[in-house]
């Protein structure tokens, strides 16, 4: 009996495992390591409050992302499988509708927490930090109410966003306070990655759950940014037309639909990409795929400039760029892993992704060279600090997956499972770094 017809955990599982051994591309340890996989992923499913159905399901076509052999069987019996767990008719219809008004209950919510500390007289700088933690919370809930993660999780990530809903407040930042800036750029990164610990549950400590919440962000931004720029076009031509007729809407478009659009909209986005993941879940792999090649290109024209040039002299942004950039070559590498499979040749796009690593390194490097000198001759400052702890934290992470990337292009460990392992185990180390440069840096400087 296959697992399309019974649905029954154990017999889904050796239909599942037969199918791999009979293709004969994978060792008989590889099937052990996916079944393994597999059956974590049912078990955290099931503890989340799915059905042992639904469990299968997801578990399977989660586990057809990780390996192509195991993606070949989840599209041959996927379709069977979709087709049991709909024949209910009526009830399950009835939790879809339920599930999209729920999502419409969270993004209503969330704009109308964006706006509260605003409506209540708060400053406008507290306003605005106080307003998007609070819009990331109700983010948060609507993950919670679908994942249904472990309670101590959620309690976890609670506590992170209220210490940082309280800062936001008890802050004495001034008007052009360059920490106030660090603040608002830190937060944001520690609370999505609180966010991330909702999404994963109980998964948050393996590999291949905090590649599903990888997965996620990257999707998340896709539906967000072509959310935002509907709704930019809409915002355009409305204001176009109330101009026309004499009314400058101006005002109520900035103070009001800007942000309640922007909370709404982004748990829309989750809920998007919840619902379709199987349909568009590969987007920001394929953006990475594309945009690998153009970055190698450039990073190389950026570095032959440098030296030509003989850096970047007197140039005092130059390091906040250049970690602009290695944050953006830490996503490419991590969203084209996402969708490799763990047995997968290395092709060219490693091959790249190892050249633009190099590349980075050493542009890099004439980066630190001005930033060393700039604080021999005046100091450090907040944004000297924060501009290093960036490099530092980011340089670490890409030196290992360099090394890791390198020894898969060179097959001395062909397999993606050490780099996978080693990407999203330092995701921890990137929370901690904006946290500390949120909570801590601030006094520090005095709130300079």
């Amino acid at each position: 009996m296959s697992a399309a017809d019974s649905l029954e955990p154990e017999a889904a599982i050796a239909s599942w495992r037969a199918y791999l051994v009979s293709r004969g591309s994978l060792s008989a340890g590889d099937v052990d390591e996916l079944e393994d996989h597999l059956r974590t992923q049912i078990d955290e499913l099931r503890t989340a409050g799915l059905d042992a159905d639904e469990a299968v399901l997801i578990a399977v076509k989660r586990m057809g992302r990780q390996d192509e052999i195991a993606g070949e069987y989840a599209r041959e019996n996927s379709r069977r499988l979709w087709k049991q767990l709909v024949m209910a008719g009526a009830p399950a219809r009835r939790r879809r509708i339920d599930g999209s008004v729920i999502m419409i209950g969270f993004a209503a919510l969330a704009a109308i927490l964006a706006k509260l500390p605003e409506l209540l007289g708060a400053p406008a700088f507290p306003a605005l930090l106080g307003g998007g933690i609070l819009a990331l919370a109700a983010l948060a809930a609507s993950i919670a109410w679908r994942t249904r993660p472990p309670v101590a999780l959620i309690a976890a990530s609670a506590v992170g966003f209220a210490l940082l809903f309280v800062l936001a407040f008890a802050y004495p930042f001034g008007n052009s306070s360059d920490t106030a800036i660090i603040f608002s750029l830190h937060a944001p990164v520690a609370l999505w990655l609180l966010v991330g610990l909702v999404y994963a549950g109980a998964g948050w400590r393996t590999a291949a759950g905090r590649m599903d919440f990888v997965r996620f962000t990257g999707e998340w931004f896709v539906y967000f940014a072509l959310i935002a720029l509907g709704g930019g076009v809409l915002m355009g031509i409305t204001a176009a037309v109330f101009s026309a007729l004499g009314i400058d809407p101006g005002v109520v478009l900035a103070q009001w639909v800007v942000p309640f659009g922007a909370a709404g909209a982004g748990v829309v986005a989750a809920w998007l990409v919840d619902s379709k993941q199987e349909v568009i879940e590969n987007m920001a792999p394929v953006l990475g795929r594309v945009f690998t090649p153009l970055f190698t290109i450039a990073v190389l024209a950026m570095l032959a400039g440098a030296i030509v040039t003989g850096g970047f002299g007197a140039y005092r942004e130059v390091l906040i760029i250049v970690d602009v950039l290695l944050v953006v070559v830490t996503g490419l590498v991590l969203y084209v892993l996402s969708a490799q499979p763990p047995t997968a040749r290395p092709g060219w796009t490693e091959r790249l992704q190892l050249l633009l690593v190099i590349a980075a390194f050493a542009l890099n490097g004439f980066a630190l060279a001005a930033m060393i000198g700039r604080i021999g001759d005046g100091g450090f400052t907040p944004n000297r600090v924060v501009a290093l702890g960036v490099n530092l934290v980011l340089l670490v992470g890409l030196a290992g997956s360099a090394w890791l990337l390198g020894r898969r292009v060179f097959r001395a460990d062909a397999s993606t499972r050490r780099l996978l392992a080693w990407q999203t185990g330092y995701l921890p180390v990137y929370g901690g770094w904006a946290i500390a440069a949120a909570v801590a840096l601030p006094p520090i400087f005095a709130f300079a």
